[in-house]
């Protein structure tokens, strides 16, 4: 399932093989497909067979025990998803766009600025939206109260300076730097 080495791509660089299931995936669970894109950029370069040291897999990198387990959760499934089907990129691209859903309407909901709240699915994305609400209070509901009251650029700002993952802020960076390309 994976494009030859030298697969044609779209004017954003993406793989013209995987455009119909980030169109779809985008679709059906809200997700801004730009956003999808950039991730996958990130992570792992359009690469489906990826494993990182820490068994992240496929083109989001998802990892099967934690956002894999909460994606197979959201669509009624037990269980995680083995390693095989994480490497099948329409099925790796569904479940990491499951896992966005997950984080924006669930985790991070009361977020109201859409810039802020896709700067807040990003840092989650890769530390956990715990980690990255923690930075601002320990209680849920004061920590959504304080983001709500910055602007999208004190919140970047706020994630660079404050999160305790020194991984965070760069991947923050890192895949808004891939966003805005992909948008021009």
């Amino acid at each position: 399932m994976q494009p030859p080495p030298q697969a044609p791509v779209n004017r954003t660089g993406t793989p013209v093989a995987y455009n119909d299931y980030i169109s779809q995936a985008a679709s059906h669970y809200g997700v801004d497909e730009t956003l999808i894109k950039a991730i996958i950029q990130v992570e792992s370069g359009f690469n489906p067979s990826v494993v990182s040291t820490s068994n992240a897999v496929g083109l989001m990198q998802l990892k099967a025990s934690t956002a894999g387990r909460d994606a197979y959760r959201m669509k009624g499934k037990k269980g995680q998803p083995s390693s095989r089907e994480l490497k099948d990129p329409a099925v790796n691209i569904d479940l990491g766009t499951a896992y966005i859903n997950i984080l924006q309407s669930q985790q991070l909901a009361g977020i109201t600025n859409p810039k802020t709240l896709q700067y807040a699915t990003i840092v989650s994305y890769v530390n956990g939206a715990g980690a990255m609400l923690r930075t601002f209070s320990s209680d849920k509901r004061v920590a959504v109260n304080r983001i709500n009251q910055m602007s999208p650029d004190e919140f970047y700002q706020h994630i660079q300076k404050k999160h305790p993952a020194p991984q965070a802020p760069r991947y923050l960076w890192k895949v808004t730097t891939a966003y805005q390309a992909m948008q021009q």
